[in-house]
C-alpha cells in the first residue's frame, strides 16, 4: 500500500493505527528496500527525500503516540470502555429531567426523551465508526475527526471551543456541584454536633480540587477504569436512590400536571426550547467517544469498534434504566412543585424530613464520588492537549515532573474559574446550545464528509437531516438561552460563591 503526499499530510493530524499499519497493511517499517529498487533510476534522489520524510514523520506519531495519556496504553477492552461511556454518560443534570416535562407534559416529555436518545445513541455508533475509517489511521480525538472531515481550519473553529468547553467546562461544574455536595453531606451528617466549625463552600471547592488533582495523577485513560468503574457505580445508585424515594414517599399536597402557562408566545417557545435543552443536555460524553475507543487495541482482524460497540450497547442500557424512571417517576412524584434544582432539591425539601439522615448522606456522599470519578475522565483529553503541545515542540515525551505539574496548574486554574465565576451554571443554556452539535450534529455532518454515502440515499437523506435538524436546535437553544437571560436577568456575581 503507498500513499500520495497528500494523504501523507493528512496522517500527521490524526493518530495512525499502530498495529494495522505495521502488521496488516504490509507497509515496510523502513524505505531501505524500496531505496535500493530506486537507486538507478533518474528519480532516485527526489524519492528518497519523500521515503526518508515518510519513516521520519510516521515514526514521530507513532511515537507521540506511545508519549499522550489518552494512546499512551492501547489495552482496554470492552469492559473498560462500558465503565469510561457510563461514567461519563450520567451526569447530575440528568437530575433536572422532570423539569423538562413541567413544559412538555406527559406525552411529549415521553417522546422527546425518547427521540433524543435514541438520536444521540444513533450518533455515538456514527462516531465509534468513522473512528477508523481511513485506512492505517485512527481518529483518537474528536478534533482531529473534526479536522480531517471539515478541513484544518474550519474543523478546529467547528470542535476547538464546544469540546475544550466540555472537558474543561465540565470540570469547574464538577468542582461547583461536588464542592456543595461535600457541605450538605456535612451538614447531614455533622448537624447535631455544634462543636464542629463548618468550612465555608470556597473551602469545601478547596477540598474537593484537591482530591481530584490527587487521583488525577494516574498516567493515562486505561488507568482511570477502576475509578470510572467505582463512578458508575455511584451514578446508578444516587439515581436510583433518588427516584424510589421520590415515588415510595407519599406525594406533597398541591401536586398537578397541568401546563404553566407564559405571558406570551415568545415566552412559550422559550420555555419548549429550554425544556428540550435539559433533555439533550442529560446525555453526553460524546466528546469522549473517540478517546475511549482509542485506548483499545485495533488489527483488520479484530477493529476497535467491535468491543467499543459492545460496551456503549451496554452502558446505554443502564443509562435508559436510569433516566426514564428519573424523568417520568420525579415527575409523577412531584409535578409543578419541582424546584429549579431538580429532583434532588425535591427530594431535601419534601422528604428532608421523614427520610432517614443515613440515606440522605449516603446519596449525597455518592454524588460526591461519582463527580470526583468524572473530573478524571473528563480532564483527560485537557491532559492530553498540555502534554500534546510540548511534545510537537520538543520531540521527546513529558518528563514526570512536568505531567505532575501541567494537571496541578489545571486543577488550580478549574478552582480559580469556579471561585471567581460563580454564575456560570446559568450560562449553561448559552454554552450548551454552543456545544450540542457535538452530539447531535456533527457526527452526522463529519459522516458524509468522510464516508460519502450514495447521494440521496437513505444513508444520505437521513445524516443530512439530523445534521441540518441539530444545527437548527443549536441555534434555537441559544437564542432561547439569551431570551431567557435578557427577560428574566442573571445574577452575576464574582468571588462570592453560595
Amino acid at each position: 500500500m503507498k500513499m500520495s503526499p497528500s494523504k501523507l499530510k493528512n496522517t500527521t493530524t490524526t493518530t495512525p493505527t499502530s498495529d494495522a499499519v505495521d502488521s496488516n497493511n504490509n507497509i515496510p517499517k523502513s524505505p531501505f528496500s524500496a531505496r535500493l529498487l530506486m537507486m538507478a533510476t533518474p528519480l532516485a534522489s527526489p524519492m528518497k527525500k519523500a521515503l526518508t520524510y515518510m519513516e521520519e514523520i510516521g515514526h514521530f506519531t507513532k511515537l507521540q503516540d506511545d508519549w499522550l495519556p489518552i494512546t499512551e496504553s492501547r489495552s482496554g477492552n470492552a469492559y473498560y470502555a462500558a465503565f469510561h461511556t457510563l461514567s461519563s454518560g450520567i451526569g447530575v443534570q440528568a437530575l433536572l429531567l422532570p423539569l423538562s416535562f413541567i413544559t412538555l407534559g406527559w406525552i411529549w416529555g415521553i417522546i422527546s426523551l425518547s427521540l433524543i436518545f435514541m438520536w444521540q445513541l444513533y450518533t455515538l455508533w456514527l462516531l465509534i465508526q468513522l473512528h477508523e475509517s481511513l485506512p492505517a489511521v485512527r481518529f483518537s480525538r474528536y478534533l482531529r475527526l473534526s479536522m480531517a472531515a471539515f478541513g484544518e481550519k474550519l474543523g478546529k473553529i467547528l470542535a476547538l471551543l464546544p469540546t475544550m468547553y466540555l472537558s474543561g467546562g465540565t470540570c469547574v461544574t464538577l468542582i461547583m456541584i461536588g464542592g456543595g455536595t461535600m457541605k450538605i453531606f456535612f451538614q447531614t451528617v455533622c448537624a447535631s454536633n455544634g462543636h464542629i466549625t463548618p468550612l465555608s463552600t470556597i473551602e469545601w471547592y478547596l477540598v474537593f480540587t484537591v482530591s481530584a488533582i490527587v487521583l488525577a495523577q494516574l498516567p493515562n485513560l486505561n488507568s482511570i477504569a477502576g475509578i470510572s468503574l467505582v463512578g458508575s457505580i455511584s451514578a446508578v445508585s444516587y439515581c436510583t436512590i433518588t427516584w424510589v424515594i421520590s415515588v415510595v414517599k407519599e406525594r406533597p399536597q398541591g401536586v398537578s400536571f397541568e401546563p404553566v402557562e407564559n405571558k406570551s408566545d415568545v415566552a412559550r417557545i422559550c420555555s419548549i426550547l429550554n425544556a428540550l435543552g435539559m433533555i439533550a443536555f442529560a446525555f453526553r460524553g460524546h466528546n469522549l467517544v473517540l478517546e475511549i475507543q482509542g485506548t483499545m487495541p485495533s488489527s483488520l482482524k479484530n477493529p476497535s469498534h467491535v468491543p467499543m460497540w459492545k460496551g456503549v450497547k451496554f452502558s446505554y442500557s443502564i443509562i435508559a434504566l436510569c433516566l426514564f424512571p428519573l424523568a417520568i417517576g420525579g415527575y409523577w412524584a412531584y409535578g409543578n412543585l419541582m424546584p429549579n434544582g431538580g429532583i434532588l432539591s425535591a427530594l431535601d425539601k419534601y422528604h428532608g424530613e421523614d427520610t432517614s439522615k443515613a440515606i440522605l448522606g449516603i446519596t449525597s456522599l455518592l454524588v460526591v464520588v461519582h463527580c470526583l470519578t468524572s473530573f478524571q475522565i473528563y480532564a483527560m483529553p485537557v491532559f492530553d492537549n498540555l502534554e500534546f503541545r510540548y511534545t510537537s515542540n520538543k520531540k521527546q515525551p513529558c518528563p514526570w515532573w512536568l505531567r505532575i505539574g501541567l494537571r496541578i496548574f489545571f486543577g488550580c486554574l478549574a478552582f480559580f474559574i469556579s471561585v471567581a465565576l460563580p454564575f456560570l451554571p446559568s450560562l449553561a443554556g448559552l454554552i450548551g446550545g454552543i456545544a450540542l452539535p457535538v452530539t447531535l450534529a456533527y457526527p452526522c455532518l463529519m459522516w458524509i464528509m468522510i464516508k460519502k454515502p450514495k447521494r440521496y440515499g437513505a444513508s444520505w437523506f437521513v445524516n443530512w437531516l439530523l445534521g441540518l435538524l441539530g444545527l437548527v436546535l443549536s441555534v434555537l437553544l441559544v437564542f432561547g438561552a439569551i431570551w431567557t437571560i435578557a427577560t428574566q436577568g442573571m445574577d452575576v456575581h464574582f468571588f462570592k460563591p453560595q
